[in-house]
């Protein structure tokens, strides 16, 4: 399974891994990913998204139906 967000579409982020002698070598920064049910009640049904944590507010602020349609309309699904 791909670490990307379903509604986003954030994903993994390359970078240096920094030490005390300041030599650098590569590492992966994650996404904050978590599997969650939402509940759309248009169509009387649950579904289940891996989305971040930042999406999570998002939904929880303006609704899981109006959620969608905006990244729909952004372009990120």
């Amino acid at each position: 399974m791909s670490r990307i967000c379903d509604l986003t579409g954030k994903a993994t982020m390359v970078g240096n891994r920094v030490s005390h002698s300041n030599s650098k070598t590569k590492r992966k920064f994650y996404p904050n990913l978590q599997m969650k049910r939402f509940y759309l009640p248009d169509e009387d049904r649950w579904i289940t998204l891996k989305v971040s944590t930042s999406a999570i507010k998002t939904i929880n602020k303006i609704g899981i139906t109006e959620a969608i349609t905006r990244f729909i309309n952004k372009g990120s699904i």
